[in-house]
């Protein structure tokens, strides 16, 4: 409890652009924590090439709970196997469709986490800006010799300049992770599509 009136003061002293730097930051939180999560299910839940080109010329969903693994590949052949015509021209255009379908899902939020993470340090500028403002307004009015009455732009400014960097520096790192990680599984959805395309 003791910790939590500390931090709250704390960010208090930053200024009202405290409260946006956070918002941003818990906002940026909630989409990384929710894509890692979407990329360990892909990966995890996923059969290899060899496997998904099986379950194609099969031409059944997988008939047991073990043999179901809804990951990146069995995710679009399953999806294809549910709306294939057995008209291969069309079969071509419907797995093009359920590739693009899945790459959307990959690419979801990637550009946000980046812009966020972006945001955050502009936001924290912007408390210096104001900061420093509010300095210079109290030395304009009791000059240089009133040190408390500066310390709240100070405060003010070297706080919000301190969450903005503290918000960003991660998000820049997990946002350069992530789309590492989505570039991975696009190219793996291109090496599906070709096989794919051989084995209609």
């Amino acid at each position: 409890m003791e910790f939590i009136l500390n931090a709250y003061e704390y960010l208090s002293s930053g200024g009202i652009i405290i409260f946006p730097i956070i918002i941003c930051s818990f906002l940026m939180w909630w989409l990384i924590i929710e894509r890692i999560f979407y990329f360990r299910n892909m990966s995890k839940n996923d059969v290899n090439l060899h496997q998904a080109i099986i379950m194609l010329r099969a031409g059944h969903e997988p008939t047991t709970e073990q043999d179901y693994r809804p990951g990146l590949c069995a995710g679009v052949v399953l999806e294809f196997l549910n709306k294939r015509t057995m008209n291969k021209k069309l079969d071509q255009g419907i797995l093009y469709l359920c590739v693009m379908q899945k790459r959307h899902n990959i690419t979801k939020y990637i550009r946000m986490i980046a812009v966020l993470a972006a945001i955050a340090p502009l936001l924290g500028l912007l408390g210096t800006v104001s900061g420093m403002i509010t300095t210079f307004d109290v030395i304009s009015l009791f000059g240089t010799g009133n040190a408390k009455a500066m310390a709240g732009g100070i405060s003010e400014a070297m706080i919000t300049t301190q969450s903005g960097l503290v918000a960003a520096i991660p998000g820049l790192l997990m946002s350069g992770f992530l789309s590492r990680r989505a570039t991975f599984m696009e190219n793996r959805l291109d090496e599906l599509i070709l096989l794919m395309n051989r084995n209609l």
